[in-house]
């Protein structure tokens, strides 16, 4: 059987999977798909967020102007938000290819794929992420 047709594993085999199988081929291959699948949808809510903005409307009134002003400004925060995701989707598929996927980055620790599967541009493990959120949070208060 080519590698392509091989059949990807379920969120719930990944999850059920000993810890000597993490980032095994078949898991790499599950998380390679849902990372492509991730940009493939964050490409179309960026195409569907600037068609809402640049199609035109016809106002009755005020009140009719200032909603679709507010539609446009969401809009604009979804493009920005799901444009900054690309790269990072990009780069995360790069380390995967790499061989580098699915470990910390500060720590060297799996990430775990529960995180992964939730999270799949994940860079840090749960315990490094919080501690990285501590540390903002103090210097920004």
């Amino acid at each position: 059987m080519a590698e392509s047709e091989k059949v990807l594993l379920t969120e719930e085999e990944i999850i059920a999977a000993p810890e000597s199988e993490y980032m095994n081929d078949d898991q790499l291959r599950f998380f390679e798909h849902k990372l492509e699948e991730l940009y493939e949808s964050t490409c179309a809510r960026i195409e569907e967020a600037k068609e809402s903005i640049v199609a035109p409307m016809e106002f009755s009134d005020d009140n009719d102007r200032a909603s679709s002003e507010e539609q446009s400004a969401i809009a604009l925060r979804i493009v920005d938000r799901e444009q900054k995701l690309l790269p990072k989707i990009q780069k995360t598929l790069r380390l995967l290819r790499a061989g580098d996927y699915g470990y910390c980055k500060e720590s060297g620790e799996p990430i775990g794929v529960r995180r992964l599967i939730a999270r799949p541009t994940a860079e840090y493990c749960a315990e490094v992420k919080a501690q990285k959120e501590l540390k903002e949070h103090q210097f920004r208060g």
